[in-house]
């Protein structure tokens, strides 16, 4: 029966048969489970109790008005039958609530609206509001089987930060020659084809040599573009500092630095940008060559997943878990699921300390978004509020001087915009921001000691 109880819907009960045993009880009743309720209460549920002052002490002390001790001490207490048809009870709501799995709150209704008990009672005795309780509980167990937007799919548009994209040894140079070679063209305007010119003379580097392998080496590619008769493949409808398409590889290339957990662009976050927006004269000279633009971008991102960057891990995890349940866009909640699946950071420890299970978790999320069902062989894209937790993750490493985003610089982002949907789950899980913050100092703290 408790293979489809998710942990916390476990532990209650496991809390109910230990508080039979401490009261000296010979079987373990509804009144047990409804003080183990109290116990392990978190998120809605503690809300709702905390509203009419419901604690467990005071409980504890109604309930032994009802329960008796035994006179013989028991070591395996069993369950009583009403406790058995609460337990029938749960799984018949969770099956009509379309959920395959029971939860804390499907124990928590079935409780409160079971008749055959004391429950009712003791509730009456505090003002406890049944029917807005049950009321409350109901929406929050209602299983969405199918939904066909992701709730986070239509925001406003959140404008990147496009700040000191150059700064750091890793483009510097870049564009220093680049804005020479620009000078020498005759132009005023920076396209693709003097960042890309750059980026080839950068010297005996990894992205240079894997660029080489197919062909193309600094040499090759200025003779392609002396070939070129014109730059119009370098503009839209305007001029600006850079030209729209080297504006638009540039917006990509920090976008491919967060997903692929930097807090700097480096070049070849830029060629991945080139390789993948597929215009401007740079891509033009890829293409006439023959080059196969998708092999190239995984052999330079080999180099880059081998030293597995926490974000990195957490993006591919995240896509995974989209995946998993049909859909092919990558909110907050799913950022979420991602770092506790990857199991190894900071973020990871502070969530765990504070019980938060992937099992748990999952549920919780499934019953936010619901199951979709996109191809899968579609490209995986971001929400904009998934592309706003990781700009302010880049942020938060840029402001710590570090070369990595982190998997907390992702968390301390999510409890930073409390309307995302990993806000919402987080909140269905029983933890606020304020626990995750004083988790996250806490390891700090014992971290520099």
């Amino acid at each position: 029966m408790f293979e489809r109880f998710t942990e916390k819907a476990v532990n209650v009960v496991s809390e109910a048969q230990n508080l039979a045993k401490d009261m000296g009880c010979s079987e373990v009743m509804p009144e047990h489970l409804f003080l183990a309720l109290i116990k392990d209460a978190k998120g809605v549920s503690l809300k709702l109790f905390r509203m009419y002052n419901v604690t467990f002490d005071a409980a504890f002390e109604e309930v032994k008005k009802y329960v008796k001790e035994s006179p013989k001490r028991i070591e395996n207490i069993p369950f009583s039958h009403s406790f058995k048809d609460i337990l029938k009870h749960t799984l018949d709501l969770a099956a009509k609530s379309g959920n395959t799995n029971i939860l804390f709150e499907h124990i928590f209704l079935t409780v409160i609206s079971e008749k055959n008990s004391n429950i009712q009672e003791i509730l009456n005795n505090f003002g406890f509001d049944i029917y807005n309780a049950r009321d409350i509980l109901t929406k929050l167990v209602q299983k969405k089987i199918k939904r066909l937007e992701h709730p986070e799919a239509e925001e406003d548009d959140e404008k990147s930060s496009f700040e000191s994209v150059y700064e750091g040894e890793a483009l510097s140079d870049v564009f220093d020659r680049a804005v020479s070679k620009l000078s020498a063209a005759g132009y005023e305007i920076l396209g693709t084809e003097q960042i890309m010119a750059s980026i080839l003379e950068s010297g005996d580097t990894e992205l240079v040599n894997t660029i080489h392998k197919y062909g193309l080496d600094s040499e090759v590619f200025e003779k392609k573009l002396a070939e070129q008769s014109s730059r119009s493949s370098e503009y839209a409808d305007k001029k600006i500092i850079f030209t729209p398409n080297a504006f638009l590889v540039m917006n990509s290339a920090l976008q491919t630095a967060k997903e692929l957990g930097s807090s700097v662009i480096t070049p070849e976050h830029i060629v991945l940008s080139i390789l993948k927006i597929k215009r401007g004269l740079a891509y033009d000279i890829i293409k006439s060559l023959g080059i196969n633009s998708e092999k190239m971008s995984e052999d330079i991102l080999r180099p880059i997943e081998k030293q597995m960057p926490e974000t990195l891990t957490i993006m591919k995890l995240a896509k995974e878990e989209a995946r998993r349940i049909g859909r092919n866009i990558v909110g907050t909640e799913m950022f979420l699921l991602g770092i506790i699946a990857e199991g190894t950071s900071v973020a990871f420890e502070v969530l765990n300390d504070l019980e938060i299970t992937l099992k748990d978790a999952r549920i919780v999320v499934e019953n936010l978004v619901g199951y979709g069902n996109e191809y899968f062989d579609r490209e995986i894209t971001f929400t904009k509020r998934a592309k706003k937790v990781l700009e302010k993750a880049w942020l938060s490493a840029k402001k710590s001087n570090k070369q990595k985003i982190e998997a907390v610089d992702l968390l301390l982002a999510i409890i930073d915009v409390p309307d995302s949907l990993a806000m919402k789950a987080l909140d269905q899980l029983g933890v606020d921001a304020v626990e995750i913050r004083h988790g996250i100092q806490s390891r700090s703290k014992n971290s520099s000691n």
